[in-house]
């Protein structure tokens, strides 16, 4: 005989950004009177920031807990129900519940809900090698992974490091790692580090990484992780096809996939990035009282109009946003996205937002590509330093459609002047005439992006070549 409750209950699962942005909106706009909120997180932390990682890593942040925005007592003492180390299992959705185990008693629970949200992040791809689960070899998506890997540096010996890929995370882990006084090989299958910038670009970073000390190895897939005492002792070497290299420890900087194999197992729909689908109020399509939102769901691409999946915080503390609005009995949407990101190698920064060139030819766009040198500042002020702006057009209308930004001080940030513009759909012409700030300190008369963007609005007006 089931038990009737007198308000509505929420569970949440998983207790970092989007998961807790959404348990503290909806407590919010309703009491503990009104709407009961329960959440389940698997591991030692909540509501922190996993993008300062490497930075915890390499000592730009001195202290773990700079990295925690809430902790698990400041979520219980404003009425929600956090539920540390333990970790659902199982989605029941005919029947409205989850199972839980305790990750430390083992102990199991059933837990009925009213309404669910679902915010599980994403994983580190960890490729199927021999070796890839010895002793030393580390995935970064978690505080307790950077904890890991932290007691693995401190108890290691040797000061060897290779980094598997060399995306954002990879490239990231590897300035962490030359920081912390290590030899650093990045190994990359990709033909330049950066795959979310076009190779041209990538090969502006690939030579800011070996003036930093990293060894750059491209065209080069990792085929095995080679320990001594049959797989049983700590990493000893990375192997490819072509060669071996040395290592005392190992990190995986492939990228994530979404988290969703409760979600999967659950019947709910899956994109073909393996993300979870929703509607723009981040309800899970097909599914009046189930949310998703984070590093575990696709989310729609403003430019291309096809659905993605971008594991950012920014996107993960907006979705759970909307989604605590939601489940709290206001009205909230999330539109999309343009695909913007910014990270840095030392003092060079790097940029992107919409469309590389193969994302245009694969959503079957004809456009224009534009590459324009100049500075961050007026050229005669001092410390002015190059910076280069690869811009795409569409062609014919001149939509923008995409931007990449490589360049030192005051290069990343103008991404943004351009993901303003793609959310817009403003075309190159139509951004040449934007009244953005100037001083010489700053920036040139005509700022880089501007620039691009008038040569870019003389190709398009010129027509296919």
């Amino acid at each position: 005989m089931s038990v009737s409750r007198t308000r509505e209950r929420v569970v949440v699962i998983g207790g970092d950004a989007a998961g807790m942005s959404a348990a503290s909106q909806a407590r919010r706009l309703k009491g503990p009177d009104e709407l009961e909120i329960v959440a389940f997180e698997r591991g030692h932390f909540s509501s922190y920031s996993a993008c300062g990682i490497p930075y915890w890593v390499g000592g730009d942040v001195t202290a773990r807990d700079r990295l925690i925005a809430r902790t698990p007592e400041e979520h219980r003492a404003r009425g929600i129900d956090l539920r540390m180390r333990t970790e659902v299992t199982e989605i029941d959705v005919e029947r409205g519940r989850v199972r839980a185990r305790d990750v430390e008693s083992g102990a199991e629970t059933w837990t009925s809900y009213d309404k669910l949200v679902i915010a599980t992040g994403a994983r580190p791809i960890r490729p199927d090698l021999p070796g890839i689960d010895a002793p030393g070899v580390h995935g970064v998506q978690t505080l307790d992974d950077g904890q890991a890997l932290l007691d693995t540096l401190a108890a290691t010996r040797g000061r060897r490091a290779v980094v598997v890929g060399a995306g954002y995370i990879g490239v990231e882990m590897a300035e962490a790692l030359i920081n912390r006084g290590y030899e650093v090989t990045v190994v990359n299958r990709g033909s330049e580090p950066m795959a979310t910038l076009d190779p041209d670009m990538g090969r502006l970073v690939h030579l800011a990484m070996e003036g930093l000390g990293i060894t750059m190895v491209n065209d080069a897939e990792a085929t095995k992780v080679l320990t001594g005492d049959g797989g049983t002792s700590p990493v000893r070497a990375v192997a490819t096809d072509a060669a071996e290299y040395p290592a005392d420890v190992v990190v995986l900087g492939i990228g994530v996939r979404p988290e969703t194999a409760l979600a999967k197992a659950a019947g709910l729909p899956l994109g073909e990035h393996g993300g979870l689908l929703t509607d723009l109020a981040m309800r899970v399509r097909g599914h009046e009282n189930i949310w998703a939102g984070g590093d575990c769901v696709e989310v729609l691409d403003l430019v291309s109009g096809r659905e993605r999946h971008i594991a950012l915080g920014t996107h993960a503390n907006k979705h759970g946003q909307v989604i605590g609005t939601n489940v709290g009995g206001g009205y909230a949407m999330f539109p999309g996205v343009v695909g913007t990101a910014v990270s840095k190698v030392c003092n060079l920064e790097i940029a992107r937002t919409g469309l590389r060139e193969k994302d245009a030819r694969r959503a079957g766009l004809q456009y224009e590509v534009v590459v324009v040198e100049s500075t961050s500042r007026a050229g005669y002020y001092p410390n002015a330093a190059p910076m280069t702006v690869k811009m795409l057009a569409e062609r014919r209308t001149g939509r923008l459609l995409g931007v990449q930004i490589v360049g030192r001080e005051g290069a990343a940030k103008r991404v943004d002047i351009a993901a303003v513009a793609l959310t817009a759909r403003m075309t190159v012409q139509e951004m040449t005439a934007l009244d953005l700030g100037y001083a010489p300190p700053f920036s040139p008369v005509w700022d880089p992006v501007l620039v691009a963007a008038r040569k870019a609005a003389v190709v398009v007006e010129k027509g296919p070549r």
